[in-house]
Parts: C-alpha cells; structure tokens; sequence
C-alpha cells in the first residue's frame, strides 16, 4: 500500500523563499511527515498539476492531497490559479487553502466564491504564525481525510 495514503502530498505555492523557508522550519519542528513540494508562481503550480513544462514525466509528479495557496504571485496569480483548479474537472476535488497576508474581505469572499477550502492570513508575528501554520497541520494534514484523487 502506498505511503502516500497516511502523508499525504502538501504542494505549498509561495513565492517568497524566506516564507517558505520559515514554513518548512515550523513544519520540521511539528514533525510533518508529509512529503512537501514547492512551485514558486503560478505559472509553475499550473505546470505542475498539469504535467506540462518541466513536470512532463508523470512517474516523478504525485498528484498533490493538498494545496497551500498563496494569492500574490508573479505570472498568474493565485486568484487565477484557484478559478482554474476548481473549474476542472480532474483537478477540483483537490482541497485548496489559501495562506497569503491579505485579509482583504474582497479577497477572502472571492476565493470561496471560487472554491477555496480554506483562507488562512499570514500573521506577521511568530508565535501566531506558529499557532497558524499547526492548526493547518493539525486540521488538513492530519484529522481531515482528503479525497481519493487517481
């Protein structure tokens, strides 16, 4: 049976290397098990889920359990990248959280008109950031059952 049954694969789409840097580190010490891949824009989470570009070979690219989304990317933001997920058919099911620093009610009513599972703002200070990013783990990665994605 496959690992990745029990760890689920958490894609993280952020832009900033010291966010998910910092994120990384939280997660380490909360000792996810989770295997975690990184796309930098939104340009690349769309090659990524898509098998396309860089990600061609569909033996090396697990489909993701989760997706930790931010909003402002370069390219395609992520705005943009939450419509088109949840429009697709293939891709849909896969929960999306959207983690980003705008609290922008705008925002926040957009990416759960769009679909979004989850808004989560980035706190700039660390023990919330800490008490942010383990209720994710604690809620999405560990008492949540995702769905069965092919």
């Amino acid at each position: 049976m496959s690992t990745e049954f029990y760890d689920p694969l958490l894609l993280v789409v952020e832009d900033s290397d010291e966010d998910f840097a910092v994120l990384q580190r939280l997660m380490k010490r909360m000792a996810v098990q989770n295997p975690i891949y990184r796309c930098a824009d939104g340009d690349e989470v769309l090659e990524f889920l898509y098998q396309s570009g860089d990600y061609t070979d569909q033996d090396t690219v697990p489909r993701p359990s989760i997706i930790l989304l931010d909003l402002n990317l370069p390219g395609t933001d992520g705005r943009e990248v939450l419509e088109q997920l949840k429009q697709d058919g293939d891709l849909r099911e896969i929960p999306v959280v959207v983690f980003t620093t705008s609290s922008n009610p705008k925002d926040i009513e957009f990416c759960y008109q769009n679909g979004a599972n989850g808004y989560l703002v980035k706190p700039v200070n660390s023990i919330e950031l800490q008490r942010t990013v383990q209720a994710f783990v604690n809620y999405w990665l560990e008492a949540n059952t995702p769905p069965s994605l092919g």
